[in-house]
């Protein structure tokens, strides 16, 4: 299994029914656009701990996962906070470049702090619903949402095809490992240009494989969902 299917299989919370996480969850982000940067703080704090007390994990394993988003956000931040102007009125913070003043604007950073806190309490809410929320249930709130079978069937498909991506993958990256195939950086990049070659093919060999069962089982294009 994929971590984030063992970690909503051991959640205190996967057999509560979907539709009420799903409204939970709809309410989680409605306060994370409306409330002030203060109570998005405590909003991401609140649905931090209820996270890790639901999923029993650690708050340095959850941080961990905020840790590369956070990347990126702070990076746009950043962008937001950073201005170039002719007068340095509008400047909280600035240095001269010739004739301009590059520094970091009052509105910028009022604007920077709205969306990092607001980012950050969205994020948060949409870790909570996907860790809590076994597949199974994602189809069934699928199903009631009236989304297209079509596209239903699509995403139940690219959910199992990645399990078979990520089977394939680590075979052959065992059986690469244990004839020596990474010991050396040389080798390494050899290995991995082989694995990405072989690992195309033996998908599609279980593909292949699936079509055979699938016309075995009189599959009439349509998946009993």
């Amino acid at each position: 299994m994929l971590g984030i299917d063992r970690l909503s299989e051991q959640s205190r919370w996967r057999q509560r029914e979907p539709m009420v996480k799903l409204r939970l969850y709809g309410l989680f982000l409605l306060l994370a656009m409306v409330l002030s940067p203060l109570y998005q703080a405590l909003l991401l704090l609140m649905i931090a701990v209820s996270t890790c007390y639901l999923l029993r994990i650690g708050p340095l394993r959850y941080l961990r996962w905020l840790a590369i988003p956070l990347s990126f956000l702070l990076i746009g931040v950043l962008t937001i906070m950073v201005s170039l102007a002719r007068q340095p009125d509008s400047l909280w913070w600035g240095v001269q470049l010739g004739s301009w003043w590059f520094g970091i604007d009052r509105l910028g950073l009022h604007t920077a702090n709205q969306t990092l806190w607001r980012s950050l309490a969205a994020l948060a809410a949409t870790f909570w619903f996907m860790l809590n929320t076994p597949f199974p249930q994602l189809i069934q709130l699928l199903k009631r949402c009236h989304v297209p079978r079509l596209l239903t069937e699509q995403i139940l498909l690219t959910w199992r095809f990645i399990f078979i991506f990520a089977e394939e993958a680590a075979a052959i990256h065992r059986a690469q490992s244990l004839r020596f195939g990474y010991i050396s950086l040389a080798s390494s990049y050899r290995s991995t240009a082989l694995l990405v070659s072989m690992l195309f093919t033996r998908v599609m060999i279980r593909y292949q494989q699936m079509v055979i069962a699938l016309d075995t089982k009189l599959y009439q294009g349509e998946f009993h969902l």
